[in-house]
């Protein structure tokens, strides 16, 4: 027996809540055939600076949690990932058109950097900071520590793999993050949020919204409470403004990036969103 198709609304993801766009705005997201996929949430000034505030109040905790439980729970979205992996590889063919190999690929990919950032949250810390030698009775020990809120503009040619390259290697060090989504491929990032609202994500930790970047993104670069401000997914965007409006609040920027593998895995990536804190400490001379 034929039944009608149920469509859905996907909505945006703030502060642990999936709250549609405060304007009521939706647009269609379609198939690489031109098909009808869902609705999705249209994200507005007002969305961009709910999801800032959501970010500034999770930092806290999130930064404040051992480096080690930092890796534990990146390790477990890649848990819950690979539980839905048949949910993802459909979402990317009907979005992006690729064939079914390809997007396991794509899936696969993007679980495995899940855990390669994982193994790196009680290991950068080793690797970043050191032991300084210094003239006179002191130690003098250098460590990174996560910048703050850091506001992301995802690749727009990738569904999945994209926004899991860019938004994992923030997280590592313990910031939180304000993430636009693919406007043409919005689908896998809010189901990857289902997934991080049922992990052991703080909430606010990942707020995404969905939409167009060239609205939202000035917004982001803008905003005094913004700390960093990744244009990874920003090519076709007025970047160079973007910087621009970012510098006015001293905020950290990370060009645009081009080509299949934007936001490869590296340790840069997690460097680029810490600072280092020097700490001094008198030596004993008994």
């Amino acid at each position: 027996m034929s039944r009608l198709a149920v469509p859905k609304t996907y909505k945006l993801f703030i502060g642990g809540a999936f709250p549609r766009s405060e304007s009521g705005r939706i647009y269609e997201v379609r198939s690489a055939a031109g098909a009808f996929l869902a609705n999705a949430a249209l994200a507005s000034r007002k969305d961009a600076r709910d999801a800032v505030v959501a970010a500034r109040a999770a930092v806290g905790g999130w930064a404040g949690a051992t480096a080690y439980n930092r890796g534990q729970v990146l390790y477990r979205i890649a848990e819950l990932l690979e539980g839905r992996r048949i949910q993802f590889i459909a979402e990317i063919e009907e979005q992006e058109g690729v064939t079914h190999a390809q997007a396991s690929a794509q899936v696969d990919e993007a679980i495995d950097r899940w855990v390669w950032y994982a193994g790196w949250a009680d290991k950068f810390a080793q690797v970043a900071g050191n032991a300084n030698p210094v003239a006179g009775p002191f130690f003098n020990i250098s460590v990174p520590e996560p910048t703050g809120v850091v506001a992301i503009v995802a690749p727009q040619d990738s569904a999945l793999l994209g926004f899991v390259s860019a938004i994992a290697p923030a997280l590592v060090t313990g910031n939180a993050v304000v993430v636009v989504a693919s406007e043409r491929f919005p689908l896998s990032a809010i189901s990857l949020a289902e997934v991080l609202a049922t992990s052991d994500v703080p909430k606010g930790v990942v707020n995404v919204l969905t939409g167009s970047p060239a609205e939202i993104a000035p917004w982001l670069a803008s905003h005094a409470d913004v700390n960093a401000l990744d244009l990874v997914g920003a090519a076709d965007l007025e970047w160079v403004d973007l910087e621009i409006a970012a510098a006015e609040t001293l905020t950290r920027v990370l060009r645009p990036e081009q080509g299949p593998d934007a936001a490869a895995p590296s340790l840069e990536r997690i460097r680029a969103f810490t600072e280092t804190k020097t700490i001094w400490h008198t030596k004993s001379l008994k």
